[in-house]
């Protein structure tokens, strides 16, 4: 298939009008995607305070995260920027308590300003030219007390699996962003866990909880070739993924954000 001409905003995001087919195929059509709903399902509840409250579901896609808090109880609001990615969404959430909102991120402290209890933010800042900032608009949202739920495509785990594949001049030079020109969905800012740390720390965030995605399965030399080993791999993922040092070589690593306490003035 020919390459599409670039699907970068004008503010030089990614977004995916043109590519939702080969973002579903590429990701939830394959096992990848399946081990990561699952590794979310157990997670979530572990990493979050969840009580039915309304959720701001940023960046969407296809809607199978605010499927997962819906079916939960909790109201979700879904703000994606790409309308193609967003009526895929509205197809598999016809009859759930989801509202969908067409805007990027950083229009939602004008259409979406909450504040919110809770707001998840999946693989979606390493598609953005800005990711710094964009947190810091996450904040601005969220409730005192409130959490969010952030995911990120690490940085770390790109090289490493470069590595792996025997790409060794591309990770000596550093090269591991995507340039969102063509179809290959490799992210334009993937992100490190020190990254993280830091820009929360100077939007008013601090990580409560972390974990990685995809520990192993994405170093595997091959796919596990039985429905056995299969599970085999998610009880690895399950038990690793939160313990150091695995986590930090996830593909995706899950944070869980809070603001920090107001010290009391003197």
């Amino acid at each position: 298939m020919p390459d599409i001409p670039s699907s970068l905003s004008p503010a030089g995001d990614r977004h995916f009008d043109g590519l939702a087919d080969k973002f579903a195929d590429s990701l939830y059509g394959a096992a990848r995607g399946e081990l990561r709903l699952a590794l979310l399902d157990r997670l979530l509840p572990e990493m979050l305070d969840l009580d039915g409250q309304p959720v701001l579901d940023v960046g969407g896609g296809l809607g199978q995260l605010a499927a997962w808090f819906a079916a939960r109880g909790h109201p979700v609001t879904l703000a994606e920027p790409s309308g193609e990615m967003l009526e895929r969404a509205r197809a598999r959430l016809a009859g759930q308590p989801v509202s969908l909102l067409q805007a990027p991120l950083q229009a939602l402290p004008e259409c979406a300003p909450g504040p919110w209890r809770l707001i998840a933010c999946h693989a979606v800042l390493e598609w953005l030219a800005d990711p710094r900032s964009a947190l810091a608009t996450l904040a601005g949202l969220l409730a005192p007390g409130g959490q969010l739920s952030l995911m990120v495509f690490n940085r770390d785990a790109l090289r490493m699996s470069n590595v792996v594949k025997g790409n060794l001049e591309k990770a000596l030079a550093d090269r591991l962003e995507g340039t969102g020109k063509r179809r290959r969905l490799t992210p334009i800012s993937p992100l490190t866990h020190g990254q993280v740390e830091a820009w929360a720390a100077e939007s008013g965030l601090a990580i409560s909880a972390v974990a990685g995605i995809r520990v192993f399965h994405d170093y595997l030399r091959q796919p596990p070739p039985s429905d056995a080993d299969r599970a085999r791999l998610l009880a690895l993922e399950r038990r690793y993924c939160r313990v150091d040092p695995h986590w930090r070589l996830g593909r995706y690593l899950l944070y869980t954000l809070e603001p920090r306490p107001q010290e009391p003035l003197p």
